[in-house]
């Protein structure tokens, strides 16, 4: 089985309603893609994902579910740079950072502590 990243930039979800970005991510996640998705979701928009992923677990036992994890945008930013952050957040929304959203399936872990991030991965042959 190959391992398959899908990218998906801020822009092609921005302006979409919230239940159409979730389906969006969710249609890559069951074709068994990887998905990093440039900015986060709101924290709203998670809580959806993850119900609608329970609601599809239990109606199709052969998806597995979702993990999801964002990475944020460097602790290490000076204060005038995250002032200038938080303003082009507001304006633009969060594109710092990068969220990981893949089945259940093939990812198995997610490992963060402050210094570095991991991802395990099964797959299957």
């Amino acid at each position: 089985m190959n391992l398959t990243f899908k990218f998906v930039p801020f822009n092609e979800l921005n302006g979409l309603t919230s239940e159409k970005k979730i389906n969006r991510l969710l249609e890559f996640v069951k074709k068994d893609k990887i998905v990093l998705l440039q900015g986060r979701l709101k924290p709203s928009e998670e809580a959806w994902l993850i119900q609608k992923t329970m609601e599809q677990q239990a109606a199709n036992k052969g998806f597995k579910g979702i993990e999801l994890f964002t990475i944020p945008a460097s602790r290490n930013e000076k204060i005038f740079s995250q002032m200038r952050a938080v303003v082009a957040r507001v304006l633009l929304g969060s594109r710092d950072e990068l969220t990981l959203i893949g089945p259940g399936t093939i990812i198995k872990e997610i490992k963060s502590n402050p210094d570095r991030s991991e991802l395990l991965t099964t797959v299957r042959g």
